[in-house]
């Protein structure tokens, strides 16, 4: 279910594209007058919420290109130039749409990351094994942890385990853990049932960390949303000042309307959190883990990436890349002699094998007579 600010946005979206459209065609009909009506009609939906937003932007000591883009529609309607208002109103509703579709691809992928958090324990009390809500688990409970399901929490273990740790650790080898190692939550028993015992509570626990970790990185700002938010405050006294020049050195007022026009939308302010958002929310859902909007950015900057195991990018098969041949050699030559020495192997490996069955069939024969 998409959340109602979504919806609003698409709403909005709609209406106002919707209404310049069939505002164009009906005065391309010569029903100019109608027009002017629907095009004026269709702004207001998106002119309330933009002048919501803006109250409680500067609620909250904040100012951006939404002043602009208020005065901008605002100033259109006034003087009566209703398609200036509809197109910068399809402007702003559209940008407003796709970074509330970025917002939600980024909610849906924490939903997702969310829902692979272990929800239940089995913990011995009583003399059996009680499956229990994981916020009832403390240290020195002693769990149960059935093959596919993930550790609950982190602590310590009593029997020999087999765990894929992928999900912590990028490596994707399973790993044998022996009795007194340490396990983290959020890892996947991939063997047979063992005992553990808890070392501290789920809010305490890796898994828990680093859902927090995640949330915390996608509500920061990173350092160039930052950047544009200062820059967006001087630019928008500046728009304005320019804007009253116009008006008063010309003596009309669709020359400020004009300058308005123009300074709306600022494509940096909107660009930068969607690109940041999105870039973060795409990443989480390769299970790729970004702590902040700044570790992102900085990436861009980066030559040489250092990865420090195997595993962390390789997948466990190999891949003929490229056939190197010496000078006088060409590579399918090789290739038709790597071919007839592996067909040649096969043969050898199969006749062994013939071999070793026939064999094995003389001694159960012997042993049966």
């Amino acid at each position: 279910m998409p959340r109602p600010f979504h919806s609003v946005e698409l709403v909005l979206l709609a209406v106002s594209a919707g209404s310049l459209v069939t505002g164009i065609v009906l005065a391309a009909l010569g029903h100019a007058a109608l027009a002017q009506v629907l095009w004026a009609v269709g702004t207001l939906p998106v002119l309330l919420a933009l002048l919501v937003s803006t109250v409680k932007a500067l609620r909250r000591h904040e100012a951006g290109v939404d002043v602009l883009a208020l005065l901008a529609i605002g100033f259109a309607l006034g003087l009566s130039e209703f398609l200036t208002a509809a197109v910068i109103s399809l402007m702003l509703a559209s940008g407003r749409a796709l970074e509330a579709y970025a917002q939600e691809r980024a909610r849906r992928e924490m939903t997702a990351l969310l829902s692979r958090a272990p929800r239940h324990a089995n913990r011995f009390e009583g003399g059996e094994w009680r499956r229990v809500e994981l916020d009832a688990v403390h240290p020195g409970d002693r769990l149960l942890v059935r093959s596919g399901d993930l550790v609950p929490v982190d602590g310590s273990l009593i029997g020999h385990a087999q765990l894929d740790e992928s999900t912590l650790t990028g490596e994707s080898v399973i790993q044998q853990r022996s009795p007194g190692e340490p396990v983290n939550s959020g890892v996947v028993s991939v063997g047979a049932a063992f005992e553990m015992v808890a070392a501290a509570s789920a809010a305490d626990s890796t898994f828990a960390g680093i859902v927090r970790m995640v949330q915390s990185a996608q509500r920061e700002r990173s350092p160039a949303s930052r950047l544009a938010d200062r820059y967006a405050l001087w630019f928008v006294v500046a728009a304005l000042a320019l804007a009253a020049g116009s008006w008063l050195i010309s003596g009309e007022i669709t020359r400020a309307l004009a300058v308005l026009v123009v300074a709306t939308p600022c494509p940096l302010i909107l660009a930068v959190p969607v690109a940041i958002v999105s870039g973060m929310s795409r990443c989480a859902k390769r299970g790729v883990l970004v702590k902040s909007g700044a570790d992102l950015e900085r990436l861009a900057q980066a030559s040489v990436l250092f990865f420090d195991k195997t595993g962390t990018l390789t997948g466990g098969r190999a891949r003929l890349v490229a056939i190197e041949a010496a000078t006088g050699t060409s590579p399918e030559t090789v290739l038709r002699f790597a071919v007839s020495l592996g067909q040649r192997h096969l043969r050898l490996h199969c006749r062994a094998s013939a071999v070793e069955l026939r064999r094995s069939s003389d001694i159960r024969g012997q042993d049966a007579g």
